[in-house]
């Protein structure tokens, strides 16, 4: 698994955007220069999945805030991201971009795909402007993740300080 001061690796995708039921292709370059919180989870129309994206979703302003662009990948194609965005009441205004990784290349080349379910493992990365990956989170396919934490990160990496356990955004630093 590529881990933390590795490059993140060149992709293009196909991704749903918000508020509309068109596709874009999104690659590595589409918000260079910006931080990255992209984090995939295993599959569409299951039980833990909505709740990491609706999580995300709600937070994304205060990650917007901070020059932060949230994107959200699986192994589904964009089709099914479509139809389940759409079915579901959680995800209807989902405010960020669902990636579609069908080729399953990108969760192969960050080493997050799971060999004995053939989906992404629930991992997040926050990689920073120059696309370098600075925070990597990934838990058991049961367990949903924290967008809380991430932010938390988020703030942590930004002031570019030592910053103690529990940090949050405004308390002292370290150095």
């Amino acid at each position: 698994m590529l881990g933390v001061g590795d490059q993140i690796p060149e992709f293009n995708l196909k991704a749903v955007i918000p508020g509309s039921k068109d596709f874009k292709d999104i690659s590595h370059e589409t918000y260079k220069g910006k931080w990255i919180v992209l984090f995939f989870y295993p599959k569409d129309f299951t039980f833990v999945c909505p709740t990491e994206l609706k999580g995300f979703s709600d937070m994304n302003k205060d990650f917007q805030e901070r020059e932060a662009q949230v994107l959200t990948a699986s192994v589904d194609s964009e089709f099914v991201h479509l139809a389940w965005r759409d079915s579901d009441s959680d995800l209807k205004n989902l405010q960020i971009p669902m990636l579609s990784d069908i080729k399953r290349e990108m969760s192969a080349s960050l080493g997050i795909l799971d060999i004995n379910e053939g989906v992404s493992q629930r991992a997040t990365f926050i990689i920073d402007p120059e696309g370098v990956i600075r925070f990597v989170y990934v838990t058991d396919l049961s367990v949903g993740r924290s967008p809380k934490e991430v932010l938390r990160v988020l703030d942590a990496l930004q002031t570019d300080e030592l910053c103690p356990c529990n940090w949050e955004k405004g308390q002292k630093t370290l150095s």
